[in-house]
């Protein structure tokens, strides 16, 4: 996610942010704001129980009567017991009940505060504690998108993002890997080994993990002093180290086009996790099957690499707003494809995009931004990911390459280490293009659906006259389409502009097309109704 130099908004912006946000459930804290996260986490293989300490930074505004963080509490089996909090040693009174604890607060000046909660359990989830494939026992975080509080004391939502650091005591024959750069790895002489990881980068909590087992581990490459690595189980080591390989390729292109690599390292991890790859900062899992050694799983890498500028470091505000990190990671990987296979590779897989969100648009008729979501688990969607991604398409043939890049690269550097929303993303584009996107963003974003189209042509008299109709009932898209001119080998470009359900369109032709071609170059998402 991440962090801010705020563009002057317009009253409609100011309006929309306020109703996306309205419709995100979570209690936000405005008078509160975290700063680090130290996490101090024991393992053993006698038990599943952890034993677990954190100590929080939080900036507290002067009205602020309590401080809340979120942690999944006992009930049966499974959640974690407190048994002390803290602030310089000293005992402070706190309630810990309906998964939060809270802290009161007497009011007084503004000031930055350390809190140290101790506490042990089970996770149910959150922290995998399993054995891999191979049988050889295993842990790992996997939070996303609210699981922290499973296992770590933390504000669980993207908009309060910190820095974090891991301590983590385990069985000295495992190895660990986690958020940030290794800082330290000792010995306890106790059967035991402390390993120190540190993130300087502020982060969300969805997007921290640990991975502990057996690792066969290996330096992949660098690039611009950011060193990339490949953690894969020893029984994987050749295959997974070949997989994982073009990881180099990706962040090098990632950071040539959009800008400098937002954290600390890039490891690439193969890991038990609910996901088929999930984007923690500077620390990726991959699924256990990722590993093929037949580089299977390049396009995954490449999302979960390009989650880590858009979703990662350039954070969504609230849950509804995730297209702001799945379609931008869905057409990030488009991009490296089409830069690596040309130009043909982006037609194949947007064709096949845009299916996918045909049929799930017959089934599901809703927005890329829905608000009537409100469960965190149930924003991730077609629309989120291939519809979305679908949106930047159209955005880059809109401006054309340079200026659609341009746009991307500023919006990074903008936002940074922040959260954004979509009328953020849109003011930055509008910045770098000199044009008013509202409308765009209403049709493709906020309204449901795509241009259903019936087309045909004719020939006469010199004079290729061409209709096209929108289908769809609901609403009327107002859209620019390129329609190809087939004569001979040559095939000429015209584009046209759709402002109503019914259009026809003159032009002037020497002789007869062999073809004409709806959209050839596959720019436009819509429906052909014709096939």
């Amino acid at each position: 996610m991440a962090i801010l130099k705020k563009i002057l908004l317009s009253l409609a912006g100011i309006l929309q942010v306020y109703f996306l946000s309205a419709q995100d459930l979570y209690k936000r804290q405005p008078l509160a704001n975290v700063q680090a996260y130290d996490f101090h986490v024991t393992l053993n293989d006698s038990t599943n129980v952890i034993q677990g300490e954190a100590l929080v930074t939080v900036d507290l505004k002067a009205e602020a009567n309590s401080f809340s963080l979120d942690l999944i509490k006992k009930t049966g089996l499974y959640g974690m017991t407190v048994t002390g909090v803290f602030e310089q040693d000293q005992p402070v009174d706190y309630t810990f009940s309906n998964n939060r604890i809270v802290i009161p607060m007497s009011s007084g000046e503004s000031k930055q505060r350390i809190f140290k909660i101790a506490y042990h359990g089970m996770a149910e989830k959150g922290l995998v504690i399993s054995t891999t494939k191979f049988g050889q026992r295993s842990f790992f975080g996997d939070n996303w998108p609210n699981l922290a509080r499973y296992w770590l004391p933390c504000v669980d939502h993207p908009y309060d993002k910190a820095t974090v650091s891991f301590e983590v005591t385990a069985p000295e024959c495992y190895d660990v890997v986690a958020t940030g750069k290794k800082i330290q790895e000792s010995n306890l002489g106790n059967g035991y080994k402390l390993t120190v990881y540190r993130e300087p980068a502020p982060v969300a909590t969805k997007v921290v993990t640990i991975g502990v087992t057996k690792f066969a581990s290996t330096l992949l490459g660098s690039v611009d002093n950011i060193p990339v690595t490949a953690w894969v189980y020893p029984e994987n080591r050749l295959e997974g180290f070949s997989d994982y390989a073009v990881a180099v390729d990706v962040l090098k292109y990632f950071t040539k086009e959009i800008g400098p690599f937002p954290w600390a390292k890039l490891a690439n991890v193969q890991a038990k996790t609910q996901w088929g790859g999930l984007e923690n900062a500077g620390t990726i899992t991959y699924p256990e099957r990722s590993v093929t050694g037949k580089n299977t799983y390049e396009q995954t890498i490449a999302h979960e690499i390009a989650h880590q500028w858009f979703g990662d470091s350039v954070t969504e505000n609230s849950w509804n707003q995730v297209w702001l990190s799945e379609g931008f990671a869905t057409y990030f990987a488009v991009l490296f494809q089409e830069s690596v296979y040309g130009d043909e590779k982006r037609k194949a897989e947007l064709e096949i995009d845009r299916q996918e969100i045909i049929d799930y648009f017959k089934e599901n008729p809703s927005p890329v931004v829905d608000n009537t979501i409100k469960d965190p688990f149930k924003v991730l969607s077609v629309n989120t990911y291939q519809k979305g991604g679908w949106v930047l398409n159209m955005l880059r043939h809109k401006f054309g390459n340079e200026t659609f890049w341009n746009g991307i690269r500023l919006y990074y550097k903008t936002y940074k280490d922040t959260n954004v929303s979509t009328t953020d993303f849109r003011t930055i584009m509008e910045k770098v293009s000199g044009q008013n996107l509202e409308h765009f963003f209403e049709e493709w974003i906020f309204n449901k659906g795509y241009p259903e189209l019936q087309w045909d042509w004719t020939f006469s008299q010199g004079k290729l006259k061409l209709h096209i109709n929108q289908l769809q009932t609901y609403y009327t898209f107002r859209f620019p389409v390129d329609i190809g001119i087939v004569q001979g080998n040559k095939m000429t470009l015209k584009t046209v502009q759709i402002d109503a359900a019914k259009n026809t369109f003159e032009m002037d032709l020497n002789s007869k097309p062999d073809a004409v071609i709806l959209d050839p170059e596959t720019w436009l998402l819509y429906e052909d109704k014709n096939k």
